[in-house]
């Protein structure tokens, strides 16, 4: 096969990227000056990307954002007593916080939210997230072994216990306390998501959803603030439906909302919903249960009906690294998951049974994309 023009490039700009004397040329020849510098900048920036997020893992761990934002700008004295740390690892926590705009300098030597802190504060998923990715640092320690299957078992897959793809595992078996931690996590970032699908789509059209893989039911009772008119079905496993029944009569939702416990792979859905939605469910999981839950829905809905996905998705412009980097390997440690493209979520529904395909816009394509289809007509 021939290679083609941009293959042709590529292998010359190989040949020059990796020969030193165009290094030391391009960093002092003025106009290649800035170009280089950005790209040695990049280049750092990877290979010191852990320590960055140790950074911030410390800075989530000792609470450092919430109290800036309630007791506001402090001496690094000060802070240092406020979070038991001698006086010299404060200042150096908080040299390294402010490199990353976590936190920054105020008047009279005083530290303050910096611009990518404060969000951290006003989003408390985030830091849930962060809190929990002391498991993934763990299963990240040899990450060949983890490409190898070396491992054996990780943090991840113990944490995400329903996720087991070995033969024979039974997570409709699951009981509460093996559910209870992860269903919160799910619980606590599901408003990040949220938000964004009920801005993309008007659920209020709908006579009836069903949220397959609802956990808590927190996705659903933002459902029930924004769309009063449709009755709500959950369907999880049943720990956790029995979590989601809890929450539901909690905000008054037990006249309107029903949860229903089961398992996705091996048990119908229940009828009656013009709308099914999976959010956050299908990237956990291979393309074989990707395919079971597709056809699963496609069962359960009417000729009108309408199938909604929503969650991060490969190749997303702008997002690549996190969609092929940051959940490549994260769903790699939880299992067998996969961050998979528009395109190739089209092709998994078109096998199931649905056609007219479509993306939504959200207004932060990096947390969630959308995509829509409807049961192909027979």
């Amino acid at each position: 096969m021939k290679p083609s023009l941009r293959d042709r490039w590529r292998a010359w700009r190989d040949r020059l990227l990796i020969d030193p004397r165009f290094h030391r040329w391009a960093a002092a020849f003025l106009p290649t000056r800035p170009i280089a510098r950005h790209e040695s900048r990049a280049l750092f920036d990877i290979v010191a990307g852990f320590a960055y997020t140790q950074v911030l893992f410390a800075c989530v761990r000792l609470k450092l954002f919430e109290l800036l934002a309630r007791e506001g700008p402090q001496t690094a004295a000060a802070l240092a007593r406020r979070l038991s740390l001698p006086e010299d690892a404060a200042e150096r926590l908080l040299a390294a916080a402010a490199s990353l705009r976590l936190v920054d300098v105020r008047g009279g030597g005083r530290w303050g939210l910096g611009p990518l802190g404060a969000p951290i504060v006003a989003q408390p998923a985030i830091a849930a997230m962060v809190e929990h990715h002391a498991a993934l640092y763990h299963d990240l320690a040899d990450p060949v072994a983890l490409l190898r299957g070396e491992r054996g078992g990780t943090a991840l897959a113990g944490y995400w216990p329903y996720a087991d793809t070995a033969p024979g595992a039974t997570p409709e078996a699951l009981g509460a306390d093996r559910v209870a931690e992860y269903s919160a996590l799910m619980s606590a970032s599901q408003p990040l998501v949220s938000e964004q699908v009920l801005e993309a789509y008007p659920l209020h059209r709908h006579r009836c959803i069903l949220d397959v893989g609802g956990g808590e039911g927190t996705f659903l009772s933002a459902v029930a603030r924004r769309a009063p008119g449709p009755r709500l079905m959950l369907f999880d496993l049943p720990a956790v439906a029995e979590r989601a029944r809890l929450r539901f009569a909690e905000q008054g939702l037990t006249g309107r909302a029903e949860a229903f416990g089961g398992s996705f792979f091996t048990d119908p859905l229940p009828a009656g919903a013009d709308l099914i939605t999976l959010v956050r469910v299908l990237f956990d999981h291979p393309d074989d249960r990707v395919l079971a839950i597709l056809r699963a829905a496609r069962a359960a809905l009417p000729a009108d009906g309408v199938l909604l996905i929503s969650e991060p998705m490969s190749g997303t412009p702008g997002a690549e690294a996190i969609g092929d980097a940051y959940y490549g390997f994260y769903l790699l440690a939880m299992g067998r998951g996969r961050s998979r493209t528009p395109q190739r979520l089209a092709e998994l529904l078109g096998e199931a049974g649905f056609d007219r395909i479509r993306q939504l816009p959200t207004r932060l394509p990096l947390q969630t994309r959308v995509v829509l289809a409807h049961p192909a007509r027979l």
